[in-house]
């Protein structure tokens, strides 16, 4: 049996110039790769932070919207105390600030109107809340009306 062996070699002008033909496509994966990966971290980055700046208005709307509450409330006392004695039909303003936890740094504004009909004293009130300073702050308005 015969076995043949044969090596093929290639003199070194082929082989500089079979080398030079090779052009690698690993360093432009490479690079487009890591840039679409920049890409998608930034774009999470900015999502979570309008998320949060969006989390933060949310909960100064809703205490803006609980001042607003409490200070229509607390006017509404005013017009029907526990002793029994009414208000009498007036317009007024009233504020209230507030530093409970919760609604601290918040204020209230409440604008009472009144119109009597026939005996009948017909309160109107528009309770103003705000809470926060700046771009973070937040109002919200409730009218109540009473007799």
């Amino acid at each position: 049996m015969l076995i043949m062996r044969c090596k093929l070699e290639m003199s070194p002008d082929i082989r500089h110039q079979a080398i030079k033909k090779q052009h690698g496509i690993g360093l432009p994966m490479a690079l487009f790769i890591i840039t679409i990966l920049a890409m998608i971290i930034a774009a999470i980055t900015d999502l979570e932070e309008s998320s949060g700046v969006g989390f933060s208005l949310n909960v100064n709307s809703m205490r803006a919207f609980y001042a607003a509450e409490s200070g229509a409330q607390a006017d509404m006392a005013k017009i029907f105390p526990a002793s029994g004695s009414g208000a009498s039909c007036s317009s007024t303003t009233s504020t209230f600030s507030f530093s409970t936890a919760g609604l601290n740094d918040c204020e209230a504004s409440v604008d009472r109107s009144c119109v009597a009909v026939e005996g009948t004293d017909y309160f109107t009130l528009k309770s103003t809340g705000s809470c926060g300073s700046g771009l973070d702050r937040a109002v919200r308005i409730i009218d109540v009306m009473a007799r």
